[in-house]
């Protein structure tokens, strides 16, 4: 999902990411990359919501190898 938002030009708010989050789900997609939660506030904050709304999709948070990242 985050690499639809590195693409020049497109900004995303939770609600396309929660239906694409739930498409992926539908078409059978068990692990969800979704971003970097301990480096960015808004992607935590973000992934939180859209993990709420999954039933059987794992969401998959990257991290680099800072500790604070990582907790």
């Amino acid at each position: 999902m985050r690499d639809g938002e590195l693409t020049p030009g497109v900004k995303m708010n939770i609600q396309p990411k929660i239906r694409r989050a739930k498409l992926l789900e539908s078409l059978g997609i068990d692990v969800i990359e979704v971003g970097y939660p301990g480096q960015y506030d808004k992607d935590f904050d973000e992934i939180v919501t859209i993990a709420k709304q999954l039933k059987k999709s794992t969401i998959c948070g990257l991290a680099s190898s800072k500790r604070e990242e990582i907790r």
